[in-house]
């Protein structure tokens, strides 16, 4: 596979992670179907949600068994409401399809809120940019590159 823009990222950056890739298909829980083709806990494997919490666009990233609270996000976003994004907004903001949606090399940076569970894991999976395109990355490594906020974001 091509490298994409959130592959490019890590490896600018020297980070030492692993690509895996997997047969996507359209339809919902796709970070559950990435798993379980790949062989990874769903709890290590962290899907990319683009949601607006107040007036702004963000990122969270929940286990794939997970549903997210837009409760919990506003409040860890420091805004009164959230609600999930319209696909054709998060498309736009990230440049990325959905399925294929990550933090990494997102076309415009958005702040970014990961569930607290991700620091059981010193690796952690997530969509490398493409569809069918997972990478594990160190957890320290995309803090770094993402400035990544840790909250309590499940429901």
């Amino acid at each position: 596979m091509a490298e994409t823009r959130g592959t490019t990222v890590l490896r600018r950056a020297g980070v030492d992670y692993r690509l895996l890739e997997y047969a996507y298909s359209p339809g919902g829980a796709a970070a559950e179907q990435a798993a379980d083709s790949l062989g990874v806990e769903r709890e290590r494997m962290f899907k990319s949600l683009v949601a607006t919490a107040g007036d702004r666009l963000v990122f969270a990233l929940v286990p794939a068994n997970a549903e997210l609270s837009l409760k919990k996000l506003a409040a860890a976003a420091g805004a009164k409401s959230a609600a999930m994004a319209r696909p054709a907004d998060a498309e736009r903001a990230t440049g990325y399809r959905v399925g294929g949606i990550s933090p990494l090399g997102s076309q415009r940076p958005l702040p970014v809120h990961l569930d607290a569970t991700a620091a059981r894991f010193e690796r952690i999976c997530l969509n490398g940019g493409g569809r069918g395109t997972i990478v594990e990355v160190p957890l320290a490594d995309l803090v770094h590159l993402t400035g990544a906020v840790s909250a309590d974001l499940q429901a």
